[in-house]
This record gives structure tokens, sequence and C-alpha cells, in this order.
């Protein structure tokens, strides 16, 4: 009775877990992740909203100043010989408006490379993310494995049993280890439910449900379409590629940029000291009730003004300001330069260390280890070998697998975070000077 109940849990409960986790979701391919990813992804549309909003400073800094319409009337005694006017007033700024427009240019060009990095970082996120869910379908789908082959050594179990009409402790060692393992797949059910989302929330597009194919890993990248070195490579010294490594990084190109923008401010800050011209123009007028002569007069008039002099402040303080951020950017971009350095070799010596660590599993031991297991399961059907030592050696065996996958996301990830420091999709060593 127990051995029925239990069976209709395993079956009810694998049911539900299965149709949880088969959702309607999509599954795609790396590329067409990255591809849906920067056309669709609500964070990257608002990147491209700044570098909209920054194109069209360019144009509100070339503005010119509104023109203003003015009057000017006299009545009774003081109007008498003194005439109306009606005309028109323009601001003209001296040599502000090009060092505005060249400023707003300057950070428009800013703008457009920080979201060319976010588009970058995007696409190294949803690589990642991808890998990390491919991992947990494998490493879940191996413990899945395991399940039913402990479910068929316990059917095997009860059948001796029943034809010897006795309990023995194979049964109840299949019953515990298939209950160990039980928990297991749930376990790894959760991670690879988690990882999925966590790939949804990257990708970040409005209704969006994906997932990613389930794929065999291999210690070559064509599983998820990145062009990454064999695990045999032999790669250089860092020193060798250093100066090649950082040539791209967004970082970099970023703190130049703001070196350009701060001495583009610097030369707006400067030109605040030149004063004005306002220029204004009209008719002017004198009724005949107002007139000295009793007669309708009609004329015009033009007046000009120097404004905005620097008598009493000549923004020395806005300028000293803008001369420090000049050198405050100077300072900033040789840091950046020092921590590129630093965090690029940081990632090429995990890279490193997840080669070394894949290397420690290869094809033969894996090979090896699957035959042996499969010796031992051969022999226990025909009662040469109890189940406590097929057992020791399938969790052996399973665990090697499943240190390999790690070992594997390792060595995936290393090098997408390479790349991502590198701050490029595509990088070889063997096209390096060595």
């Amino acid at each position: 009775m127990f051995k029925k109940k239990f069976l209709i849990f395993l079956l009810i409960y694998s049911t539900v877990a299965l149709s949880c986790f088969s959702e309607e979701y999509k599954q795609i391919d790396l590329k067409t992740a990255m591809d849906i990813a920067l056309q669709n992804n609500l964070d990257i549309k608002s990147y491209k909203m700044n570098v909209d909003i920054a194109e069209n400073e360019i144009k509100i800094a070339n503005r010119l100043q509104n023109p203003s319409i003015s009057t000017y009337w006299n009545f009774g005694k003081a109007g008498k010989g003194n005439p109306n006017q009606l005309g028109l007033s323009q601001m003209i700024e001296l040599g502000k408006r090009t060092p505005k427009k060249n400023l707003a240019k300057a950070n428009y060009k800013l703008t457009a490379e920080e979201f060319e990095y976010q588009k970058f970082n995007l696409k190294m996120d949803v690589a990642e993310a991808y890998i990390k869910l491919v991992v947990a379908k494998y490493i879940l789908k191996k413990y899945e494995h395991q399940q039913k082959f402990l479910e068929d050594l316990l059917e095997i179990s009860n059948r001796n049993n029943l034809s010897a009409n006795k309990t023995d402790l194979d049964t109840i060692e299949a019953k515990i280890a298939l209950n160990q393992i039980i928990t297991e797949v749930n376990k790894t059910k959760t991670n690879a439910k988690t990882a999925r989302i966590e790939f949804n929330k990257i990708m970040n597009v409005p209704d969006g449900k994906y997932d990613s194919f389930d794929c065999e890993l291999t210690n070559s990248g064509d599983v998820i379409s990145i062009n990454i070195p064999n695990v045999s490579t032999q790669l250089p010294s860092f020193k060798d590629i250093e100066n090649s490594a950082i040539k791209n990084r967004y970082d970099i190109k970023l703190a130049e940029q703001q070196i350009e923008v701060a001495n583009k401010k610097l030369s707006v800050t400067v030109r605040q000291k030149v004063p004005d011209i306002e220029l204004s123009s009209g008719y002017g007028y004198q009724t005949i009730g107002l007139s000295d002569d009793n007669t309708y007069k009609a004329g015009a008039y033009l007046e000009a003004n120097l404004v905005n002099i620097p008598l009493f402040y000549s923004y020395k303080p806005e300028i000293k300001n803008a001369r420090l951020e000049v050198e405050k950017a100077k300072t900033d971009y040789i840091s950046v330069v020092n921590k590129a350095k630093k965090d690029v070799e940081i990632a090429y010596e995990e890279f490193i260390t997840a080669q070394l660590n894949l290397n420690s599993y290869n094809d033969s031991i894996l090979r090896d280890s699957e035959e042996l297991f499969n010796l031992f399961e051969k022999t226990y059907k025909i009662e040469k070998v109890d189940f406590a030592t097929l057992a020791a050696v399938e969790e052996s065996y399973q665990d090697l697998v499943v240190g390999y996958a790690d070992a594997l996301s390792d060595y995936y990830t290393g090098w997408i975070n390479f790349l991502r420091e590198l701050n490029t999709e595509d990088f070889s060593f063997n096209a390096q000077k060595l």
C-alpha cells in the first residue's frame, strides 16, 4: 500500500511540476535574445530618450533670443511735445551662441557614447543570464535522470523482494536515496525557474516570456554561439595583451569625452564676460492734441544698449571652477585608465582559473566514469553487487557531471566577464601581437 501511494504521489508531483515549468515560454537562441533585448528592452529605450534629449539641446543652445514688443504712451500735459512710441527690441548675444552649441554637441557625443555602453552591457547581461539558464536546466536534467534511475532500481528491488516474499536492506536504502534525490530535484527545478525569471528580468521586454534552448554543454562556444577560446588553448600573458585589451573600453572613451565637455563648458563660462547688445527700433508719433503746432507728426526711432557689462562682477569664481573641472576631468581620466587595466587583469586571471578548473574535467574522465557506473549498474541487476556500492558509484558519477557543468558555467561566464571588461563582443588572443 505504501509503495502504491508513494508512486502515485511521484506521478502527480512530476506532472504538476512539469506543467508549472513548461508554461508558454518561447525558446530562443542567444543572438535572438540579444536582438530582442536591444529592440524592446525598456531600460535601453529610456537611455535612447536621453540621446534624443541631448540632440534637442543642440538646437536649444543655438537658438536666437526672442524679440520683445514695447510701447510708450504720453497722457495729459506731460505728453505735450513728446512722442508716443511702438517698437521692437532684440537682445543680441556676442560670442556666446557658438560656445553653447559646441558644449551641447560635446554633451550629445557623451550621451551617445553612454547609450552605446548601455547597449553593450545589456548584451553581456543577456549572455550571462542565458548561460546560467542553460546550465541550470542542464543540471536539472541530470538530477531528473538520477531520479529516474533510482526509481528503476526501487522497482527492481521491489520486484525481487516480491518474488522472494521479503523486504531487504537494498529496498530501504533505495527508498531513502530516492527521497533524497527528489529533494535535490526540487531545488534544481527552483534554480532553473529562478534562472529563467532572471533571464526575462534582464530582457525587460513588456509581456516577454522567453526561455533558452535545452543544450548539452560542451567545452566549445557553439552551445551559445560565442567566440570562446578552446579549453586547451595556451593563452598569452596579460602583459602581452594589455594595450590591445583596453583600447575599446567605453569608460576610457567617456572619460576622454568628459575632458572635452569640461573644456567646452570653460569656453562658455569665459564668454559670459562679453557684454550683449540690445537693439530697439520702432514707430514714433505725436497726435494733434499733443504736438506743439497742433499737427500730426510721425517718425521712427532707433536705440542701442550695451548690457551685462562685467563692471561689478566679472565671473571669476565661475571661471575658476570651470578650469578646476577641466583639471578634475583630466585626473579622472588617468584614474579610469589605471582602474581599467586592473579590472581587465582581474577578469583575465579569473578566466585563466576557470580554464584550469575546466581542464581538470575532460572527455576521458567523464567517459570512464560513465562506463564504470554502467558496469556497476549491470552487475547490480544480476545481484553481484549491493545497492549501497552502486549508489555510491552513481552519486560519485553525478557529482562529477554536476561539477563539470559548474566548471563549464564558470568558463563561459568568465569569458563573458572578460569580454565585458574589454568592452568588445569579439576578442581573439591569436589576433594579438605576442
